[in-house]
């Protein structure tokens, strides 16, 4: 079991492309189950897209595994392309 506020020091890598995708910058809970949803990351490039809000949110299904300083996804380019 890990707690939620290590995730946050965790860089997600894309298996599917081997693309570092950033660090988990939080999370989405579920209000009725308490579980996590979704895992948001930050968009890589300029400052800009940072500060309107470039960001990733990665479905929870979309985890294969969870490691000591990675978490990887699986996901394709069509995929990336509806999370932004």
């Amino acid at each position: 079991m890990f707690r939620g506020y290590n995730l946050r020091q965790k860089e997600v890598v894309n298996i599917k492309t081997a693309e570092r995708l950033g660090y988990i910058r939080d999370v989405e809970i579920s209000e009725s189950t308490g579980s996590i949803e979704a895992i948001i990351v930050p968009r890589k490039g300029c400052m800009l897209r940072r500060l309107l809000g470039g960001e990733l949110i990665i479905p929870w299904s979309a985890i294969e595994a969870v490691g000591e300083d990675l978490v990887l996804v699986r996901l394709f380019d069509t995929d990336i392309e509806k999370l932004t």
